[in-house]
């Protein structure tokens, strides 16, 4: 097919350089440098889809991240499919296949729009909750036709066949936006040696100076732009991300920036390469340069195809060389919407007329329309476009100087394009996406980003400045001063701005609904919100319903619900909702705009993270000393740690039974790399620890080291370990090998929303070191072969204490911590240095039987001492009180702990709650399954009543009997009585209710 509506010459296209395509299974030509929106529009294709509800034919309205209409699914084979791509966003490129998300059996000839015409009157807001309740049973039925209905794109089938990444980056000075602010507010910032990223959504940098006849600096705003743009290349203090969109932005001045890298090339990355990238940057200073979007007017009709934006005409004929139609009708109520006109004249293309909604508007734009001879009608309005595929004619009234009412009487005009220009709403998306609240303003009739607690700065139009020379200026010399603020020298006095003509506007005309001679519910739709169908009416109908928080009409109608998140919409349905409740704007509000900016694939949200890096297997410094020696091994959260070492011809039991036996005889060695370590600094560190555990404190002296329990606010214990104090703001925290992530994230949620005036620091620092424990009576003598500059007798470092001194010439922290029960140092080194001692301590350790066990080892020998496991003896049920750990609480402290009122509600305290007790079944050689449930008599009938359940079970060398740990109600009380456990096969285990401390209930073996 031809390009009927390609211009012969202009645009930024390159004709020597067709591209073929195919849409909805159909063979089309554009060239490179085209979107797929423009080789669409210069194909003459009006219709790219149906609409969300009525399924009403929609065509392109705009050209950039705006765009509701043309949603387009690519792909040109199953698993390269990618749904909800804008076809203003996407370059064209050879072989490119796309499809409209919606329309069947086809988007032409659509049969549900029959139901939209027919039942159109039927669907008001909340129709699907008022229609859909009943019967209940048919819901599924409703809902399989109702998401059919939707045609919002599919996922793919198959597996992604493409590469994501993540990049992260420091910035001193990150501008958002690379139009004429944003270029200007990089090269001041860059000019102070400030390290500057600049990113910018398009494939080029230039924003509206890509289509604009003006100039800068006394060249064509093009020219300018490209020797902007190759000054900024050449700087290595500057980082260009063009076809790079800011999608969020969030506390302390973290961005993440989505770049397709290689979206524009093929269907799918070439070899080697990546095909999109997620950058996370992290900036001193923000300059938001964001821009702003064209407002379209709300009139009947307005979602014919054919209907524009008058900046997206403009686009399409200056930069792609395409007319969008024949004859053009143009309403605007501003000054800037006459440059579709004049565009759309100089491209030989008949303009039909100027409807302008001021009543006597004058000025530079309108003496040109009258030179050039344009139809201009003044004080008037398009209130309702006909045909029915495509616009065939406009009905055009005049309206009263405040715009609510018709004052004339309608006649048509014959045109196939209508151009609406409504003003400009600035992009204020990303500064509220940290909680700052946009702001009102009355003479330019739109919001700006508000007061925000960021280290942040506005430029241009986002800020509501909209003429040329604003932008420049704003943007030099807000980039300046971010760079300033950065701590670079700058002297503003002296700053360089660009220069260009200063046009004289007539002041706009707010108007966000167009007035008809019907009411608004029986006049022809007007659309609010294009993706989701939202019109005037419904906005109206909302209000009426009771619906008085600009935050409810949303939710009810579902304006600002797409994929396009409102940006055309938004502001004319707050306007309309805020008249009809007859309030103002600034009264009714804004609706919060949330990450992202446009919709991010989920590829490149999850980046390299996927298959074997989605759930990384992790290892420590030991592991191929491990799997020499024939270790089995068990998965605990990530970690592969060493579960027992059998030897040949061994017996799982065996093997531990000679692990326990060794360890408590002679020496026994434990892996414990995998327990979580995180470094807790900073003045307050000591308070902050007083308030996450359950035990004081306050005294712990430095070289000293505290076991302490970790509670929700419920009161449950859920997490446990040692900390030592290293000085008197520098604490090392352990917890358990599973448990390391979340206590991390824990403490930081409460440090940043309970307690931020704390000053506290927080880093995991679980890889950095390679832990060794050595356990066992003879411990002692195998350190002391290793160390020359650590004092290990008894008085010079006692049980629960750390020195810093050297293991086998390694630089080590070694602490008096035991899990065994048994005389233990827990040697600390240098992860990279962790197998070489680990080997010393064995060359060392031959004469000691030194003897490596796992984690069921240690597993029993804690066991035999009682120590419980988070997680295992616990299940987030259970408070200290119910472990028989009340030494570990402390409720005597200054200020509160987390989970002390919860540990005072009346279920906790009460009588009979399950307690952990010690068991000891009748039969010693009998191993209580774990998990038995125990019941006071075996002979009651099913179901039973339960009294509680086994956590930990084991058979002890060491004791020559089976132990066990559970919980039984009231246990505590029950020392020496009878419980039985049932087992799925008919038998009865009988166990003795008793401490659960079987070993050394002293201490003395620990303390030697």
């Amino acid at each position: 097919m031809t390009q009927k509506n390609r211009l012969q010459s202009g645009g930024r296209i390159d004709r020597t350089r067709p591209l073929p395509f195919e849409y909805n299974g159909k063979k089309y030509t554009g060239f490179a440098g085209d979107t797929l929106a423009s080789a669409l529009l210069a194909n003459g294709v009006d219709l790219v889809g149906r609409s969300f509800k009525y399924s009403r034919p929609r065509g392109i309205i705009a050209a950039g991240a705006d765009e509701p209409n043309a949603i387009m699914q690519l792909g040109a084979s199953e698993a390269t499919q990618v749904p909800n791509v804008r076809a203003t966003q996407q370059e064209l490129y050879e072989g490119l296949v796309a499809n409209s998300t919606n329309g069947w059996p086809s988007t032409e000839f659509d049969l549900m729009s029959y139901l939209g015409k027919v039942g159109g009157r039927m669907m008001p807001p909340g129709f699907y909750y008022k229609t859909f309740m009943y019967p209940q049973s048919m819901w599924d039925t409703y809902e399989k036709y109702i998401r059919k209905a939707a045609g919002l794109g599919r996922s793919p089938l198959e597996n992604d066949p493409d590469r994501y990444d993540h990049l992260n980056q420091h910035a001193d000075v990150m501008v958002v936006g690379g139009g004429p602010s944003g270029l200007s507010a990089a090269l001041a910032a860059a000019q102070s040696g400030a390290r500057v990223i600049l990113a910018d959504e398009q494939a080029e940098f230039g924003g509206m100076l890509l289509h604009s006849d003006e100039q800068i600096d006394g060249v064509p705003a093009d020219q300018w732009v490209a020797d902007r743009v190759r000054e900024l290349a050449g700087m290595e203090n500057v980082l260009l991300l063009p076809r790079s969109t800011a999608n969020g932005y969030h506390d302390h001045n973290f961005l993440t920036i989505h770049q397709r890298l290689t979206d524009h090339l093929l269907d799918r990355a070439p070899e080697g390469q990546v095909r999109q990238r997620l950058h996370r940057v992290r900036a001193k200073w923000v300059v938001l340069a964001s821009g702003a979007i064209e407002r379209p007017l709300v009139y009947g009709n307005n979602d014919r195809p054919g209907c524009m934006l008058a900046s997206a005409v403009s686009t399409y004929i200056k930069r792609y060389a395409v007319v969008p139609g024949q004859r053009l009708v143009l309403m605007t109520t501003n000054d800037y919407g006459y440059r579709a006109a004049f565009d759309w004249q100089d491209a030989g293309h008949r303009v039909e007329a100027i409807v302008d909604t001021r009543t006597d508007p004058d000025g530079e734009a309108v003496s040109m329309a009258r030179d050039r001879g344009l139809n201009l009608i003044a004080g008037a309005a398009v209130i309702e476009v006909l045909g029915g595929n495509r616009v065939s004619g406009v009905v055009i009234a005049d309206i009263d100087e405040s715009g609510e009412r018709v004052t004339g009487r309608p006649y048509s005009l014959a045109c196939d394009t209508v151009a609406s220009a409504g003003g400009w709403s600035p992009a204020v998306h990303l500064s509220c996406h940290t909680g700052s609240r946009p702001e009102w303003r009355d003479d330019i009739a739109a919001f700006v980003p508000g007061k925000t607690v960021q280290q942040q700065l506005v430029a241009g139009a986002v800020n509501g400045s909209y003429s040329l020379a604003a932008c420049l200026e704003e943007g030099a010399r807000q980039g300046a001063q971010a760079a300033i603020n950065a701590g670079f020298e700058l002297d503003l006095e002296q700053l360089s701005i660009p220069s260009t003509k200063r046009v004289e506007e007539w002041p706009a005309m707010p108007l966000f609904h167009v007035p008809h001679t019907k009411p608004t519910s029986r006049a022809p739709k007007q659309f609010v919100d294009y993706q989701t169908d939202v019109t005037a009416a419904a906005v109206e109908l909302a209000t009426r319903e009771g619906f008085e928080s600009i935050e409810h009409v949303k939710r009810y109608t579902a304006m600002g619900f797409g994929t396009d998140q409102g940006k055309l919409g938004n502001i004319n349905g707050m306007a309309i909702a805020a008249k009809a409740l007859n309030k103002s704007i600034p009264e009714t509000g804004t609706t919060i705009f949330r990450p992202n900016y446009t919709p991010i694939t989920f590829g490149a949200i999850a980046g390299r993270h996927c298959n074997a890096l989605f759930d990384p297997k992790r290892f420590t410094a030991m592991q191929r000393w491990h799997e020499q020696h024939g270790a089995k091994f068990e998965d605990v959260g990530q970690w592969k740690r060493a579960w027992y070492f059998p030897k040949p011809g061994e017996s799982m039991q065996q093997a531990l039974d000679r692990e326990c036996r060794a360890t408590r005889e002679g020496v026994g060695i434990l892996d414990a790399s995998t327990l979580g370590k995180i470094d807790v600094q900073g003045k307050d560190a000591r308070e902050f620890l007083g308030r996450v555990y359950s035990n004081a404190w306050a005294k712990l002296g430095v070289g000293k080291c505290r076991y302490g329990l970790m509670c929700g606010e419920d009161g449950m214990v859920f997490d446990d370990g040692v900390t030592s104090c290293l000085a008197e703001d520098h604490f090392l925290m352990t917890t358990t090998t599973g448990g390391a992530a979340r206590v991390l994230e824990w403490l930081e949620l409460y440090h940043q929303t309970e307690w931020p005036e704390l000053e506290v620091y927080f880093n995991t620092v679980t890889d950095h070191w390679a832990t060794m424990s050595i356990a066992g009576p003879r411990s002692r003598e195998l350190l002391a072969e290793l160390t020359d500059d650590i004092d290990l007798q008894p008085g010079a470092f006692n049980f629960m204490e750390w020195r810093s001194g050297t293991v086998a010439g390694v630089p080590a922290r070694v602490f008096r911590i035991s899990f065994t029960g048994e005389l233990s140092f827990e040697i600390n080194v240098q992860a990279n240095y962790g197998l070489y001692v680990w080997e010393k301590l064995f060359e060392h350790g031959e004469k000691y039987n030194l003897t490596p066990y796992g984690t069921e080892t240690m597993h029993i020998l804690r066991a035999e001492k009682g120590f419980i496991i988070a997680g295992q003896d616990t299940d987030g049920s259970v408070t200290p009180l119910d472990l028989g750990m009340g030494w570990c609480v402390a409720n005597q402290k200054p200020f509160s702990y987390i989970g002390k009122r919860g540990m005072a509600r009346e279920d906790c305290v009460k009588t009979q709650r399950k307690q952990l007790v010690g068991l000891k079944s009748r039969d010693p050689q009998v191993v209580i399954p774990e998990g038995s449930q125990a019941v006071d008599d075996p002979h009651q009938p099913v179901p039973m009543r339960m009294l509680g359940h086994v956590t930990s079970s084991y058979y002890s060398a060491n004791l020559e009997r089976s132990i066990a740990m559970g919980f039984v109600r009231g246990g505590h009380d029950r020392m020496g009585d009878t419980v039985y456990y049932p087992q799925a096969d008919g038998s009865v285990i009988e166990a003795e209710i008793c401490s659960p401390i079987f070993l050394d209930p002293k201490g003395e073996r620990q303390n030697v």
